[in-house]
């Protein structure tokens, strides 16, 4: 028995359009590697812990990343009080290259980055002047990538504070947790 040509449309436009097909094309959409380079974001290499301490420690599925800051290319930390010798912007930036540096340790520790499920918490610690109020748009950098690069799996929970001091005088420090599978 032929199908009409309009109940074949509909068919096809349903299972187009199903729910559970639009799931299934969002999940094999995921690909945070192929975020990175539409961005234009190549990966450093990891660099070693300066202390007594791992660079992760995973828990079931929970992975813990220790606090990390913003290593540029060359090996040099950019440093500074934002709100004194930084500005919000460069505070931003700061934030931005720790979280690829932080992506660099979340690629070595899954090999790829399409195993993270979700960016559950973020701990965000901004060297800053005393009386400097905008922690939250410092660490919105970091924030911002994370968004960028896993789209609504990389909305998290988070912290952003200001300390008076950071290790070697970093301009910022964050830590996260993300749920792997």
């Amino acid at each position: 028995m032929k199908k009409s040509i309009l109940t074949v449309i509909l068919i096809t436009l349903f299972h187009f359009y199903s729910p559970i097909n639009a799931q299934e094309k969002t999940i094999s959409a995921y690909n945070p590697e192929a975020q990175l380079e539409r961005l234009g974001i190549t990966l450093p290499t990891p660099s070693t812990p300066v202390a007594n301490y791992v660079q992760a420690v995973r828990t079931g599925n929970l992975l813990f990343l220790s606090g990390n800051g913003p290593a540029k290319e060359d090996g040099t930390y950019i440093t500074g009080k934002v709100g004194a010798d930084l500005t919000i912007a460069q505070g931003y930036e700061a934030a931005r290259i720790t979280g690829i540096n932080q992506l660099a340790i979340l690629k070595a520790q899954l090999g790829d980055l399409k195993r993270v499920k979700r960016i559950v918490k973020v701990l965000g610690m901004v060297n800053s002047a005393p009386d400097f109020m905008d922690p939250p748009k410092v660490i919105n950098g970091f924030s911002d990538l994370m968004v960028e690069v896993f789209g609504e799996k990389g909305r998290h929970a988070r912290s952003a504070v200001g300390m008076a001091s950071l290790p070697m005088g970093i301009a910022v420090e964050i830590e996260l947790i993300v749920e792997v599978e």
